[in-house]
């Protein structure tokens, strides 16, 4: 059962249920059909053809998507309310342990940034969280899941911390709260690794199933060990099966959305029942993007993308109706 709040003392009140006194709402992601960085340089559909279902079925936000996807200024606030949707956040990573790299790529945050101010316009009840990562290197990206001997010295930790502090400042001067993605081949990828970032800096973190699953974490437990610093949350399936071949052959990250490790709520190994029972029992009160990321395939059926992200919303309803 999910926790509930009497909003009112009125016969006529209704009980609502925390999370839909709490949340920000619940997002769809691009990535989920196919749209995002890795496939930016191949034709993608029209951002109409994607709002449009993921309005339909019931989601009351989105991603941001390739930097300019969803358009900028003008044009993409005025998307945003003709779909009634918000941004609820959007991936941007940044060589965190590079010095001289990541001076060279802060003209792209405040570029970025930009693109956010614009969306959180259109919406200053449910501003989007610019959701920071690190880019990894070749080390990670060929090993999902990190090993033994990989993984940053107190050199490396120290400049990650520092560079973290300085796009999160970024982000704050431009009026918006950022938050700290964990992913899969980057240096913030393992439970432990989680810790010591938490331990050496301020920003909230992007808590995503699906990652700390590749990680060797467990979801339900890493909501208990991190709630209170948890301020966006990434919602995924995945089978541990696919994910624990990749890892094996050291296949890198491509293989996992190419294997279709990420499937629909339910389909995978997630604990899907007590990892949304514990979001809602803490009144969780951030954005909930739902994500399946995947590389198209010609051999998809026509509206597949769609149909699973239909799926995805009715998996939630006894949560968040």
């Amino acid at each position: 059962m999910f926790a509930t709040r009497q909003v009112c003392r009125s016969p006529s009140c209704t009980v609502t249920t925390t999370s839909e006194v709490a949340m920000k709402g619940i997002a769809g992601a691009p990535v989920s059909f196919g749209v995002f960085e890795l496939t930016a340089d191949q034709p993608l559909p029209e951002p109409e053809e994607i709002l449009a279902p993921l309005r339909d079925a019931g989601y009351d936000g989105i991603d941001l998507g390739p930097v300019g996807w969803l358009g900028r200024g003008e044009q993409l606030r005025q998307r945003l309310r003709t779909h009634g949707m918000a941004l609820a956040g959007g991936w941007v990573d940044l060589p965190l342990t590079d010095d001289e790299a990541f001076a060279a790529a802060l003209p792209g945050l405040d570029e970025t940034l930009e693109v956010f101010v614009a969306a959180a316009e259109a919406d200053r009840d449910r501003l989007p969280l610019p959701t920071l990562a690190d880019a990894g290197d070749e080390i990670r990206r060929a090993n999902p899941g990190g090993g033994p001997g990989i993984g940053l010295d107190e050199a490396g930790w120290d400049r990650l911390t520092r560079n973290v502090a300085t796009a999160a400042d970024r982000v704050r001067r431009a009026g918006l709260e950022p938050t700290f993605h964990h992913h899969a081949c980057t240096n913030v990828e393992t439970p432990d690794e989680i810790d010591t970032f938490l331990a050496r800096t301020d920003v909230g973190l992007t808590l995503d199933t699906g990652h700390l699953i590749i990680g060797g974490g467990d979801p339900v437990d890493g909501w208990r060990r991190w709630s209170d610093r948890i301020n966006h949350l990434h919602l995924k399936d995945a089978r541990t099966d696919v994910l624990a071949q990749v890892v094996k052959e050291r296949a890198g990250m491509r293989a996992v959305w190419e294997r279709r490790a990420f499937v629909e709520l339910g389909a995978g190994d997630l604990d899907v029942a007590g990892f949304m029972d514990a979001v809602v029992a803490d009144g969780f009160d951030g954005w909930c993007v739902v994500e399946q990321d995947v590389v198209p395939s010609p051999s998809d059926p026509p509206g597949k993308a769609a149909d699973d992200q239909r799926a995805n919303r009715e998996a939630l309803r006894r949560w968040l109706p």
